[in-house]
């Protein structure tokens, strides 16, 4: 009999059966392989993998891809409605970059972004996204983990968590940041999750395969010497966790061993970028973001489930001043590689079923933020604040209307006012495309059962296709 029930709960487990609500789950994704690939539990999927283009700092929606001629009209002048914004700002700032109109779908973007524009017909523009706070620690968390204060797990290891790697070799969930974001790797922290669907952090600052991958290359042993030496560690370190009452912080421990020994298999490969035809190179153009775009798509060739880019340390995009300046630089260092992006992974049949993310955690006023001794350049006057109350993302492949807009700011860009997403329903929408029902898709912890929406969220029908 219980030879039976392990062999119905493996065919369980295998056609992803095994439900979202208490203990079951838990026991399912703590058995010997928790990283199988698994299909999803609701829907059938539009998407299978995603990746997460992260312009840290938050981009101005006004000069990016939601224009407002109305800015114009009232550039210098103060605007009739009274902003609430988190420092002071004054009169209206006018956009410095031209739009323009690209693709059959006619959707206006900047000139920051001409080369990534090509690909609006592939591109949905959530024009009325809107969070809770304007400051970048508890955004950011809220963007990745659906909870702006409490220790939560990331979007990442929630996907990975329900669906596993295709690739037993490589983790599920990478994240790739030249330096540290703010918040560092609570941005892809596995919360309450048993540990191994945490985020693995990647330094794209580095460049040999030895850097990136501290000791992924044992230059003493050969792999068998390795597999004999593991297998009598995985046995001691088994009898420790027995005695331990399933200690989730050992047992990840245990897992990261043996996920740590197939790596040496295939991520050297994934991150040598230079086995990549010089055409491919030459696609995805020089430097750093072009580098982290080309490894992106690797992973994701290779079977890692989410792969989150980082534009750079710190907040990048964070334009108190020097909006002009700074934007043009930023979006000049990732333009080309989020078209090349675009490109590859549609001449490779990938981009119908990768789901694409591009986001910072909040966007920027359309006023002037006022000089702050400490904060900006004294006396200089052409940046802009925090904004929460209204900003713009956009996503492609993975399901998701190409050629649409969805929602819209006020005429100066400030506020949400038609069809607004709030982040819960982003990651309701997220869920969705990927085959699960937010509400269901739960984990049990602490006597409840837990999800990324928490108890908010509506799914964006309008987006999907």
């Amino acid at each position: 009999m219980g030879m039976g029930m392990l062999a119905l709960g493996g065919i369980f487990g295998e056609r992803g059966i095994f439900g979202p609500s208490g203990a079951t789950a838990a026991e399912q994704i703590s058995s010997t392989n928790p990283l199988a690939a698994r299909k999803p539990w609701h829907f059938a999927p539009k998407a299978k993998r995603v990746i997460h283009i992260f312009l840290n700092g938050g981009a101005s929606q006004v000069d990016t891809f939601d224009p407002k001629p109305a800015l114009d009209q009232w550039h210098g002048k103060e605007i009739p409605n009274k902003l609430p914004t988190e420092r002071k700002t004054t009169t209206a700032l006018r956009s410095p970059f031209t739009f323009k109109k690209y693709g059959r779908s006619g959707i206006e973007v900047s000139e920051l972004f001409v080369k990534t524009a090509e690909h609006v017909d592939d591109m949905c523009f959530i024009r009325s996204m809107h969070a809770d706070v304007p400051n970048h620690e508890p955004s950011l968390l809220l963007m990745n983990c659906g909870d702006s204060r409490l220790p939560r797990p990331s979007m990442g290891s929630w996907i990975t968590y329900g669906l596993g790697t295709e690739n037993q070799n490589l983790p599920g969930f990478v994240s790739l940041c030249p330096g540290y974001p703010i918040q560092e790797s609570q941005n892809w922290q596995s919360g309450f999750l048993p540990g191994i669907f945490q985020g693995t952090y990647v330094d794209t600052r580095k460049q040999t395969i030895e850097e990136l991958i501290e000791n992924i290359h044992n230059k003493r042993e050969t792999l068998p010497e390795q597999r004999t030496q593991l297998d009598l560690l995985q046995r001691l370190n088994a009898e420790h966790l027995a005695k331990r009452a399933k200690d989730a912080q050992l047992e990840a421990r245990i897992q990261s061993f043996e996920l740590a020994y197939r790596m040496q298999m295939d991520a050297s490969d994934a991150f040598d970028i230079t086995r990549e035809p010089e055409k491919i190179r030459e696609l995805y153009g020089p430097g750093r973001q072009a580098e982290q775009f080309l490894i992106a798509r690797r992973l994701l060739e290779k079977g890692v489930r989410f792969v989150q880019v980082w534009h750079g340390d710190g907040q990048p995009w964070d334009s108190h001043d020097e909006i002009e300046k700074n934007h043009r630089k930023l979006a000049g260092e990732c333009d080309q590689g989020i078209a090349a992006l675009l490109t590859d992974l549609k001449q490779r049949d990938m981009l119908k079923d990768t789901l694409i993310i591009c986001s910072g955690e909040f966007g920027r006023t359309p006023t002037i933020e006022i000089s702050t001794p400490g904060s900006n350049n004294v006396g200089v006057k052409n940046g802009r604040d925090h904004n929460h109350h209204g900003f713009t993302l956009w996503m492609a492949g993975g399901g998701v209307k190409g050629g649409h807009i969805h929602g819209a700011t006020d005429e100066f860009g400030f506020k949400a006012v038609e069809k607004p997403v709030h982040i819960h329903d982003l990651h309701a929408t997220i869920l969705k495309l990927l085959g699960f029902d937010h509400e269901k898709f739960t984990y049990r912890y602490a006597g409840r059962d837990f999800r990324l929406t928490d108890v908010h969220g509506e799914v964006v029908n309008e987006i999907i296709a």
